[in-house]
């Protein structure tokens, strides 16, 4: 089974990317999604993050506040760095038990949807890596227009994250999704065959 590590930054569209990979029967992990569940309730890791950034990120019901907790990351690399470190290894076990839940049923690939790929160090466990890139105002209106935050906030979490060049060099494949759904759609489709082929 191949395990495909899914990368890019904020607003370049990895879910649409695996959203096409699904038509193909292929299953995707949306890191995102594992951290919400991880943080909408009582966990280790939400213990862990209030125990570094204070009871100042929780909301009233005891769930993470995701974009009080956002304004303090994004403008500050050490306190990012230590969000990260907090949150990984708790995100990546659930991958891990997803990886091997896949194997059971015999998939013959699963995506592993994870913006952090590299910076976690999970594109190690990875066969191939699909890096997905789009030009800045297209991620920013994005970003603004998924999370409902101000156009600065959306820059300040772009500029927070490494730039297409890293991914062109560390990547696999790189899929440019600056154009439309039906280029989106060609490029995926290319790739699946190309990961069929080599086996």
């Amino acid at each position: 089974m191949k395990v495909i590590g899914l990368c890019g930054g904020s607003g370049s569209g990895k879910g649409e990317v695996c959203r096409l990979f699904a038509r193909f029967g292929v299953t995707s992990v949306d890191t995102d999604a594992v951290y919400r569940s991880l943080t909408e309730q009582k966990s280790d890791c939400l213990d862990e993050i209030t125990e570094h950034f204070g009871t100042g990120v929780l909301n009233t019901d005891g769930s993470l506040n995701r974009q009080a907790l956002a304004e303090i990351v994004f403008s500050d690399k050490d306190a990012l760095c230590t969000l990260n470190s907090i949150t990984h290894k708790h995100i990546l076990n659930v991958c891990s038990d997803s990886i091997s839940n896949a194997r059971m049923r015999g998939d013959e690939m699963i995506l592993i949807d994870a913006p952090l790929l590299f910076e976690s160090g999970f594109n190690r466990e990875c066969d191939v890596v699909i890096a997905v890139v789009a030009p800045i105002d297209t991620r920013i209106a994005r970003i603004v227009l998924r999370d409902g935050i101000t156009e600065e906030a959306a820059e300040r979490r772009i500029a927070a994250q490494v730039d297409d060049a890293f991914y062109y060099e560390n990547a696999d494949f790189v899929i440019n999704n600056g154009k439309d759904i039906f280029a989106l759609n060609k490029s995926v489709e290319e790739i699946y065959v190309k990961l069929r082929e080599i086996g």
